[in-house]
């Protein structure tokens, strides 16, 4: 190999080695894939054919071998059937450090805005009908076989995340390969692997294939669509898109992981947990000097018992926008420091670990104030065996998926497709809630009768013994789209989260207008009642997050204290005793919340907080005491 090669190959190991390794591409190859790469080289129309595969009709065929082998190899969406074969004369070594090819993505996209490039782009939808088998036959894009694209991709998309960027830059990109690689097959013993690779100096992904044995000509190029999953159960749910299971002899509960769950968590976060302080003391005048990288607490703190240092080693309180991590050193050296933040706390504010502490709080659903959810990673067969069971009692299968620990409904769909769920866990750690359908719902004048969410500011004092307030105010946010079970992709229709949206109204309605004015379109309901239903639940759910200990638990740390934003929506339900009520629905808990709205409307707001939680006086404060 020339120097000039040489130097090529090292920078290309460089930049994308790391990808390779984890792909486990052998290195056999990649000098020949740089080379690729670089000149654009798509060779595999020199090695593949695909083939159409007439469907038999099981009146005439006889062959039951054939049927059960036609069976096992499902062609991924609908009629013809095809598969690529080698055609090369010479068949293919996998000893070959040419064997290695390229294959073109025919479309990649955010699931947000498939509808919209369906529409819009030019030949897209043609493209992808022919791709999937489907009739399309006029020029215009129609909403019949927009849908049916929709429902049928699950079959063909891949995935992958980019690792750097903004939150919104690493939501997972999806992608269609090309005609020729969309048509190879699955199997069992797959005779090729494929992965995705994002090549730097272009920007453009592509995915490649090399082959795992030696072939012959007409052998089969197949690959393995639930490639390095071994769990014979979990396959078998992976597999489903494309080989249709029942899998309703699965128990659906959930039971609450083990312990040594919540230990591998704390290793994960990489948390050291306080050795055991005393609560310290501090005398009842003493100024506090306040560490603080939050804007809005030096901006709006202006208690005369607080002030702000620059140094954080002469600090009486840390009150940090990022995690803290060493509570052992700082527990050792500083006990008497205070922190707004608990060890363990991510029970609460990461999504499958808030569903696995509230198991505590109810029978094998989970509690009444928390949508049923699954962790897609660990609990696969349980969801799919509750969802086919629904199913066929023909209950209401809409489900919301999202990431553990993206805010602002990021990454976050709304579907009643099976599949759709499936393929979602191939992207990033997702749970699945079960989609409120009957939510209680405001009527806005201009819009009709839409989905809201209340958001209630918490304020944790402390875990032995529990101590927790609310701050008096709420915070509400609407859906600009008159809601309806359908849509699901119209993100104004069911979602709430609009001050992020670019270009999209946000209504604000304040909590003591809405108060009459939700009485008035419930009379039946008084907002006290509901709301000490809400406080209920909230109390609930702080009892169970602190009734193990670390790290089962919110660690008891006395010189921790924080401040939570609890997201909550009301659904229509039956009380035991057979009438109708409003049931409150934790959405989710966030850490560290954007408090602008609160500091703008009313200016003590962090007056009040640090009042709370740091001097325990809450007279003259906005808070009420729930624990």
């Amino acid at each position: 190999m020339s120097g000039e090669g040489e130097e090529d190959l090292s920078a290309f190991v460089a930049l994308h080695g790391a990808a390779l390794r984890a792909s486990r591409v052998p290195a056999r190859y990649w000098e020949s894939l740089c080379r690729k790469l670089r000149g654009e080289v798509f060779d595999a129309g020199d090695y593949f054919g695909i083939m159409q595969v007439e469907e038999v009709d099981e009146e005439e065929e006889g062959d039951e071998e054939m049927e059960e082998e036609l069976k096992k190899k499902p062609n991924p969406g609908n009629e013809p059937c095809f598969k690529v074969i080698v055609t090369n004369e010479n068949g293919l070594q996998a000893s070959n450090p040419n064997s290695i090819f390229l294959i073109d993505h025919a479309w990649t996209y955010r699931v947000e805005h498939a509808r919209q490039q369906l529409l819009h782009v030019p030949g897209l939808l043609h493209r992808m009908t022919n791709l999937m088998g489907i009739g399309f036959h006029g020029e215009i894009p129609d909403e019949g076989s927009i849908e049916q694209v929709l429902q049928e991709m699950w079959k063909y998309n891949q995935t992958y995340q980019l690792s750097q960027g903004t939150a919104e830059e690493k939501v997972p990109v999806w992608y269609i390969m090309d005609e020729f690689g969309s048509r190879i097959q699955h199997s069992d013993q797959p005779s090729f692997a494929t992965a995705p690779l994002f090549y730097m100096p272009q920007q453009i992904a592509y995915t490649i294939l090399w082959p795992l044995r030696d072939l012959e000509t007409g052998d089969e190029v197949t690959r393995d669509y639930a490639y390095g999953e071994t769990d014979r159960l979990i396959r078998k749910c992976v597999l489903l898109p494309w080989v249709p299971n029942e899998v309703l002899d699965v128990n659906c509960f959930t039971p609450e992981p083990s312990d040594e769950h919540y230990q591998a968590i704390l290793a994960e976060n990489k948390e050291k947990l306080p050795i055991a302080i005393n609560p310290p003391v501090y005398d009842k005048d003493k100024i506090f000097k306040v560490f603080t990288d939050i804007q809005q607490v030096l901006n709006n703190l202006t208690h005369p018992r607080f002030v702000f240092t620059d140094n954080e080693g002469e600090a009486d309180i840390l009150y940090n926008f990022s995690h803290f991590k060493d509570y052992r050193k700082l527990s050792e050296e500083r006990p008497e420091v205070m922190l707004n933040q608990f060890p363990c706390e991510n029970l609460l504010t990461v999504k499958d670990c808030l569903a696995s502490i509230s198991r505590r709080a109810g029978g094998p659903d989970g509690p009444r104030w928390l949508p049923r959810t699954f962790n897609l990673q660990t609990e696969l067969p349980q969801f799919v065996s509750y969802f086919q069971q629904r199913d066929r009692r023909g209950e209401d299968n809409h489900w919301i998926c999202k990431p553990w620990n993206l805010a602002r409904s990021l990454d976050t769909h709304i579907t009643n497709s099976l599949n759709n769920i499936i393929r979602h866990r191939e992207s990033s750690p997702k749970v699945v809630c079960k989609y409120i359908e009957n939510p209680v719902l405001f009527h806005r004048e201009d819009v009709g009768m839409v989905k809201f969410d209340i958001r209630y500011v918490v304020l944790l004092r402390s875990i032995k013994p529990l101590k927790l307030y609310i701050y008096d105010v709420f915070w509400l946010r609407f859906s600009n789209r008159a809601f309806s079970l359908d849509d699901l992709d119209d993100y104004e229709k069911h979602f709430t989260v609009m001050n992020y949206a670019p270009g999209v109204t946000l209504k604000q309605v304040h909590c003591e207008e809405f108060i009459p004015l939700f009485e008035k379109q419930y009379p039946e309901y008084p907002w006290t009642t509901v709301q000490a239903n809400i406080f209920k639940a909230f109390a609930e759910l702080f009892q169970v997050a602190s009734a193990k200990p670390a790290p089962l638990g919110i660690c008891d740390y006395p010189s921790s204290r924080a401040i939570y934003a609890v997201d909550l929506m009301l659904k229509w339900d039956t009380s035991r005793d057979g009438k109708r009520i409003m049931q409150p629905q934790i959405l989710e808990v966030n850490f560290n919340p954007d408090c602008d709205r609160a500091c703008k409307y009313h200016p003590t707001f962090f007056n009040d907080v640090f009042s709370t939680l740091f001097l325990d006086e809450t007279d003259s404060c906005h808070v009420t005491c729930i624990v």
